[in-house]
């Protein structure tokens, strides 16, 4: 059975819920809650998409392309797509914000495969997701709302979706991808 990615997945160490409010092919939308000192476990970027914040409680500290920013309640804050950034929690308190990934493209499917590692408990110490996986996954579907963790340079990252991809063939890591998408 699929992940139903309309059904909220908390990351047990980053302190993040994720729960899909809407998804077509202009836009997906998510309701994304970080606890007190939460954050998104690694710096990333979207290819081919934006991302817009619009913190709706609570203070949200952004660092994009080394610069930092505040968003507090009602306002809202967009990551234009290839341009590097990580999110916090500023706040002691909870931080609820409404997450919108623009054209939606097949992030669904992404969402599926994310939540699920999430899910499966296959992250690290930091929280951040299974990456060989994750890669694999991605190279499988084909993924256009790929996002890349900043810490692989591009050609460099190229290069390892090629290998995560051999390795998760190797591994069976297809079983996985079917359980979380169904297909």
């Amino acid at each position: 059975m699929a992940v139903d990615i309309f059904v909220p997945c908390t990351n047990p160490i980053s302190g993040e819920t994720f729960k899909t409010i809407s998804f077509n092919k202009d836009s997906l939308a998510v309701q994304w809650t970080v606890q007190a000192k939460g954050y998104v476990p690694f710096e990333h970027i979207h290819l081919k998409q934006e991302e817009t914040f619009y913190v709706q409680r609570g203070e949200m500290r952004i660092i994009m392309s080394g610069k930092e920013y505040i968003a507090k309640a009602g306002e809202t804050i967009t990551v234009p797509k290839g341009l590097p950034h990580i999110a916090y929690n500023n706040k002691e308190e909870v931080l609820d914000c409404i997450v919108n990934y623009r054209p939606g493209l097949d992030h669904n499917v992404f969402m599926q495969c994310f939540n699920g590692l999430t899910m499966d408990g296959l992250i690290d110490k930091n929280g951040g997701i299974s990456i060989p996986r994750m890669g694999y996954f991605l190279t499988r579907m084909k993924a256009q709302c790929m996002s890349r963790p900043t810490v692989i340079p591009a050609p460099l990252f190229n290069i390892a979706l090629k290998v995560f991809y051999i390795r998760g063939v190797l591994s069976g890591w297809g079983k996985l991808y079917e359980k979380y998408t169904g297909m």
